[in-house]
């Protein structure tokens, strides 16, 4: 008989090791037919995410480790261990490290599923694919992401 769930290991899953972060798929679009995607992500302490919005998927983050600025409609938020946030579809929205903290760990999920997909596509780039405007811009588009600008400035 096939097996019909899916168990993963601590420090198990497909990752992607970037330089702000290093984000394991725990959950994939493959394991749930496409209705979500669960993540964790382990935030280095550059990490930063510009103002953006999906307009089809939702994103929940669940901090597990750590303190996470977020900046979401308009509000700057801390969010420290234990925090969630959901942010659903055509939101803006932005985080980064909060000041003073070198470590976060935080769970998301992206509903519906699509983003393991987008950082396995991401993870076949080289430097000059990022480089490339319409390449990225191909690429944002078809995981529904829309980047809005920079990220805005923390009070």
């Amino acid at each position: 008989m096939a097996q019909r769930y899916s168990l993963v290991p601590p420090g198990g899953g497909p990752n992607y090791d970037w330089s702000a972060d290093h984000t394991f798929v725990k959950v994939s679009a493959a394991d749930t037919g496409g209705q979500y995607t669960l993540m964790e992500d382990n935030l280095k302490a550059n990490f930063r995410l510009g103002l953006h919005l999906h307009r089809h998927h939702a994103e929940t983050f669940y901090i597990l480790e750590g303190t996470v600025d977020f900046f979401v409609d308009g509000d700057w938020m801390a969010a420290p261990t234990g925090t969630c946030l959901h942010v659903p579809p055509g939101v803006p929205h932005a985080c980064m490290m909060a000041n003073g903290c070198t470590h976060a760990r935080m769970l998301m999920i992206y509903q519906p599923s699509g983003f393991d997909q987008f950082l396995a596509e991401m993870a076949q780039m080289d430097e000059a694919d990022f480089e490339d405007d319409a390449k990225m811009a191909a690429l944002n588009e078809k995981y529904d992401i829309v980047n809005i600008g920079p990220m805005p400035d923390r009070p």
